[in-house]
């Protein structure tokens, strides 16, 4: 025989409210995820129960919902720690700013380079595609180089006339 939750569910919205918040107004899939959780518990089914339904662990449902009980609507909102801090400052960042519009193309390589040179600060090339990006600013592609092209590649495939 299954032993009763010992936890039980708080009921801060209707089960209608949680129906149409859950049809209309959730767009974030994660919110939408945990709301639907928090519809099978009101629907009297384990947190076991529940969470299998919704493919995470008992523990994470269990989590929802001590937060669901706690704060309502809002517990089931994710928390980002905001991960690690810049290594540049604002004011270096304005800066690189300035100095990334005197020139009107540059190379995420060269990029790197300055900012090494200017801040003392490395970064890979991965991240300095996000700095750009995160600054409003495009950076090209450039082509491939194959190494086994001839120099004069051109004048060889032109056919004679």
């Amino acid at each position: 025989m299954p032993w009763s939750e010992q936890i039980p569910i708080q009921k801060h919205m209707t089960r209608d409210e949680l129906g149409s918040r859950i049809k209309t107004l959730e767009k974030d899939a994660k919110i939408l995820k945990r709301l639907y959780f928090v519809k099978f518990r009101y629907d009297g089914e384990s947190v076991d129960e529940s969470a299998q339904r919704i493919g995470v662990t008992r523990n994470e449902g269990y989590i929802w919902q001590r937060r669901w009980n706690e704060q309502g609507y809002e517990g089931l909102i994710p928390r980002y720690a905001g991960g690690r801090p810049m290594k540049l400052s604002l004011e270096e960042i304005d800066h690189l700013v300035d100095l990334l519009n005197q020139k009107t193309t540059w190379t995420t390589d060269d990029v790197r380079t300055m900012i090494h040179q200017e801040f003392e600060v490395e970064y890979t090339l991965k991240q300095i595609r996000i700095i750009l990006k995160k600054l409003n600013m495009t950076y090209g592609k450039p082509f491939t180089q194959d190494y086994r092209r001839p120099e004069e590649a051109e004048s060889l495939l032109k056919k004679p006339s």
